[in-house]
């Protein structure tokens, strides 16, 4: 069984090498985008508002687990009134399980969660708005909760959120967009760069969740040769990412853990 470099953010990472060790398949982190909170006074102060405004909304929108988790992190539980079950009218979407989970594990209802269906092809925006589409009316207003990225590599995560952005407007309805957290490349200690220079070449299966985290990944190593390099990636925008770096094997498929467990295996 080939082992596993899951490159998911610490706190994913964590979670998904524990997944993958469950069902006897080797798995080593190596974060290749860093998470944390914005720090800046004008993003702390949208957030605020956005906070204080939320009963506006008809629904609110989480890019990622990321995204629940820093926008309810440091507001008492009174924060998630809106969300409770006696607000008919607010709801909360994910575009995949991970983020329903996150919403689930911040106080919201599963009821009041929405995503794409479990049989999807993809778990996306595009998935997404399959499910949603028929709750917006005109005047209808939706928050977009996403992060931001401390660099250039943020057209991937943006397109998806940028076209919901445009369904709900054809829809009639009104989007805005708040951030919750900060993305950035992270610094990779030497024993990461040597597991990442072996990894490159042992027949390792690189577990791409991210274009951004595969930009990364080439701006750590810069003279690394991907050729012999595998990689399984979550979706086509992610695997067009590998292939342009150089991976020279990419795969494809849902990120769902029974998907990603049975391309493991089948690549073995």
């Amino acid at each position: 069984m080939p082992r596993v470099i899951v490159t998911r953010p610490a706190r994913e990472a964590a979670h998904w090498v524990g997944l993958l060790a469950a069902r006897g398949i080797p798995a080593v982190a190596l974060p290749l985008i860093d998470i944390g909170p914005c720090t800046d006074t004008a993003a702390q102060q949208a957030l605020a508002q956005a906070h204080a405004r939320l009963a506006q909304y008809r629904a609110l929108m989480f890019v990622s687990g990321n995204a629940v988790v820093h926008f309810f992190e440091q507001k008492p539980a009174s924060a998630l009134d809106p969300l409770a079950p006696t607000a008919i009218k607010m709801r909360a979407w994910a575009p995949g399980p991970a983020t329903a989970r996150a919403l689930e594990q911040a106080g919201v209802p599963l009821g009041h969660i929405d995503g794409p269906a479990p049989d999807a092809p993809q778990f996306d925006s595009e998935a997404l708005w399959q499910q949603v589409a028929g709750q917006i009316r005109p005047g209808d207003r939706v928050l977009i909760v996403r992060g931001r990225s401390g660099g250039v590599h943020d057209t991937a995560q943006g397109s998806g959120r940028d076209w919901l952005a445009r369904q709900i407007e054809a829809a009639g309805g009104l989007v805005d967009f708040v951030v919750a957290y900060q993305r950035g490349a992270p610094r990779l200690a030497p024993a990461e760069v040597a597991l990442a220079q072996q990894a490159a070449q042992d027949g390792s299966v690189w577990l791409l969740s991210s274009s951004e985290a595969v930009a990364h990944l080439s701006e750590a190593l810069p003279g690394q040769h991907w050729g012999a390099a595998r990689a399984l990636a979550t979706h086509p925008r992610i695997a067009e990412a590998a292939r342009a770096a150089g991976f020279g094997t990419v795969g494809e498929c849902r990120p769902a853990l029974e998907d990603v467990v049975a391309s493991i295996e089948s690549a073995a």
